[in-house]
């Protein structure tokens, strides 16, 4: 049986939790998730836990904000006029919209955080950035790399 380590396939069945318990993804009912281990394919800390398990191995890792998405960027929440999002796209605290950056075709989402008769509150922040993130996972099979 082969340990996982840097440069291996690996492939995990999991389930992330915040600190209060909410189920924020998981891969139950689907197909293991599979990376490479130490490829940044996956956050660090993700990474890091996976490391050294057998496969069939299950275990818990806390990752803080640092092995994460990293902290909320203060920079990264800004203020639009209502005036300036079409009338026909509905605006809902918590949703997600999809904004391009001039020449970029690439969509860059955005959480409505908050919401008035004149502004629109919007956060492009990964959702998990600022947050300690739990997993319980189990190692499904390693191919060596």
């Amino acid at each position: 049986m082969a340990q996982a380590k840097s440069g291996d396939t690996v492939q995990v069945h999991y389930t992330g939790t915040l600190n209060d318990g909410t189920v924020f993804d998981s891969s139950a009912g689907r197909t293991p998730l599979e990376f490479t281990v130490g490829s940044g394919q996956v956050i660090k800390g993700f990474d890091d836990g996976v490391s050294g398990m057998n496969p069939g191995d299950k275990k818990t890792i806390n990752i803080p904000v640092e092995d994460g998405y990293g902290p909320a960027n203060e920079e990264m929440i800004f203020t639009l006029n209502r005036s300036d999002i079409p009338d026909d796209i509905p605006l809902e605290e918590g949703m997600t919209l999809n904004m391009h950056e001039d020449g970029s075709p690439r969509p860059i989402p955005v959480i409505i955080r908050q919401l008035s008769d004149t502004s629109v509150t919007l956060d492009a922040n990964h959702p998990l950035a600022g947050k300690d993130l739990t997993f319980d996972i189990e190692l499904v099979d390693v191919k060596e790399g």
